[in-house]
């Protein structure tokens, strides 16, 4: 049914696609039954409320203590990945790329600052934590920004979602759906075809809370995406919205988005990110689900060790009613005289003795603590305790190292969902951003800088041969790298005392830079390709200041030589010696009379 659904003619969505719509989310939802059941119970378990589930009347009027081991684990784990928050560097694949990369560098982080992307990645790991799944949509609010459009990222309930059971992507699902509770007049402002519409089928899953919450006001909006078969073998991902059987916007019925799809990147708008995968369901499992049975065990010994001690620190009496003991006084401690008529005895009057606490029941609670931290890998260590005498720093770091192993692969886990999130945001900024923007941007010396940028750097550009042919068209396509933008001050406090060794070994002297290569290539440290750039630029320096100084030192000696050599003058009538020069005599009559006799006898 839901494939001819899928593959029926084109037609404006109305009721009964709407009504179809509706008993294909009632399916999906009795699929889903059993995961918002335990969603709902996890979120007790999370505020430390599950006593509420234990609906027994033995237990009224008794201790119910609810220790925070689990909540202590969670709370730790959430830390460790806000200390690694993300921060993208996109790569390109083709060199006419390259400038477009370095411009999406610099502005994704500042598109992601705009969605309070922050709070989003805090949210979602609180869920995928308690939960096992963090979900994030990404999507386009045509009215941000004074109606120019922006992207939007929210942290989504998991509880308010459902797609088709037995899969493993929500890519895969034919209908997706993602439902929530609104107020039913402010939805009638809006759309005035909802007035008197009130109510409905749709009964959406909520949490239980201490406070009353009252929700007949308010109406089940409902925001259905499906795909169907586009032209050219594409798939197109549509979208509808529509409460209590009215259609209120249907992507199918615009005439610009009819044939080309809601986005242009053809997927759903969601972004799943699993702590522990479960088969045949895109949702997974959380550190909750893993240690509620523990938790559930402490909380128990817990509570029968506090009522021991209450017992054991209360005076109770065996009184039997021929003993003519007068009870108020007896149970008024502030009475220093109790009457008594007849005589008492031992068999009618003594006193109830309640055993202490064993050092076996306190060491079997302690095993359990600590079997908790084993399950949830939040050993004390991991929070800068230790034990075992162990004091030096280097020990006390590299236990650290070891015990965080596990938030590391968490971490990962999130930064691999947060790269299918920027590709996301990318293909919307390919789609949507028509109009030129500008982006302040901060750079390295902490200069504020003013970047223009729109889609059409990222759109199909033409491709011409050597001939200036058209031969089609390019999309650029780009990678996209994940790094820690924060730090937690240990990861700081390391990757500063590496710096000072690195100084102190000479690393940084041009003169050793061919010996710290070659250490520098059997290391592995964040950074470290800056380090080597720096150390060889040092050692390329050093030769070129090198040579130079020689080519100096040459030329000085050549100058020195030029005036400290003595001039050399051969011996007087040696051979080689000049001739004296005899000075000219002025020349008279008879010289000009044997001048114009030579002249005749030649001629």
């Amino acid at each position: 049914m839901e494939q001819d659904f899928l593959t029926q003619a084109a037609t404006p969505i109305g009721p009964e696609q709407a009504a179809e719509a509706e008993r294909i989310l009632h399916k999906y939802k009795a699929g889903k039954a059993a995961l918002d059941r335990r969603l709902i119970d996890n979120e007790l378990w999370f505020r430390m409320a599950h006593w509420k589930q234990y609906k027994n009347r033995m237990m009224e009027g008794k201790p119910q203590p609810s220790s925070g081991w689990l909540f202590n684990s969670i709370a730790s784990r959430h830390a460790d990945a806000m200390d690694n928050y993300p921060e993208p560097c996109v790569l390109p694949r083709a060199a006419d790329d390259e400038a477009t990369a370095r411009t999406l560098s610099s502005v994704l982080p500042v598109v992601l600052e705009q969605a309070d992307y922050e709070q989003v990645y805090s949210d979602s790991w609180w869920r995928k934590l308690k939960q096992g799944t963090g979900v994030k949509g990404i999507f386009w609010d045509p009215a941000a920004r004074g109606g120019m459009g922006e992207i939007a990222i929210r942290s989504m309930n998991l509880l308010m979602l459902y797609w088709q059971p037995g899969i493993m992507d929500i890519q895969d699902s034919p209908h997706f759906f993602s439902l929530s509770l609104e107020d039913s007049d402010r939805l009638a402002e809006r759309w005035p075809q909802l007035k008197g519409r009130t109510g409905g089928t749709i009964d959406a899953a909520r949490y239980i809370h201490d406070d009353s919450i009252d929700t007949t006001d308010k109406s089940v909006v409902v925001d259905w995406y499906y795909k169907k078969p586009g032209p050219g073998g594409r798939e197109l991902v549509h979208y509808c919205k529509f409460c209590n059987g009215v259609v209120l916007y249907a992507s199918e019925n615009d005439p610009l988005l009819a044939q080309r799809g809601f986005y242009d990147h053809g997927k759903y708008p969601f972004v799943f990110d699993v702590l522990f995968q479960e088969e045949d369901s895109p949702a997974g499992f959380g550190y909750i689900d893993v240690m509620k049975d523990c938790q559930n065990s402490i909380d128990k010994m817990n509570q029968a060790m506090d009522e021991n001690v209450l017992l054991a620190s209360k005076q109770r009496y065996v009184l039997s009613d021929a003993a003519g003991v007068n009870e108020e006084e007896l149970a008024d401690f502030g009475r220093d005289i109790v009457h008594v008529t007849g005589r008492l005895s031992d068999d009618s009057f003594h006193q109830l003795q309640t055993a202490g606490l064993q050092a076996s029941s306190i060491t079997y609670r302690n095993s359990r603590v600590d079997e908790l931290k084993e399950i949830s890998g939040n050993r004390d260590v991991s929070q800068g305790g230790t034990s075992g005498g162990v004091t030096a720093a280097s020990a006390i770091a590299a236990l650290q190292e070891a015990g965080s192993k596990l938030s590391r692969d968490t971490i990962k886990s999130a930064y691999r969902a947060f790269a299918r999130e920027c590709y996301m945001v990318i293909d919307l900024m390919r789609q949507f951003y028509d109009e030129e923007r500008v982006f302040r941007i901060v750079g390295r010396q902490g200069e504020n800088q003013f970047v223009r940028f729109s889609g059409t750097a990222l759109r199909p550009a033409p491709v011409r041969d050597i001939a200036g042919v058209e031969l089609g068209s390019r999309e650029p396509v780009f990678d996209i790298t994940i790094s820690a933008a924060r730090k937690s001050a240990f990861s700081r406090l390391t990757q500063n005392e590496t710096a000072k060794e690195c100084y102190q070994l000479g690393f940084f002297n041009p003169a050793n830079a061919d010996a710290a290569l070659a250490a520098l290539e059997m290391m592995d440290f964040e950074g470290i390709e800056k380090v080597r750039q720096r150390v060889r630029a040092n050692g390329t320096m050093a030769q070129q200041l090198a040579l130079a100084k020689q080519q100096l030192a040459r030329a000085a000696q050549l100058m020195q030589a030029a005036r400290t050599a003595p001039t050399k003058q051969p011996a007087r009538g040696g051979k080689g010696a000049p001739r004296p020069v005899r000075a000219a005599k002025p020349a008279g009559p008879a010289d000009a009379a044997r001048r114009a006799m030579k002249v005749q006898t030649a001629q």
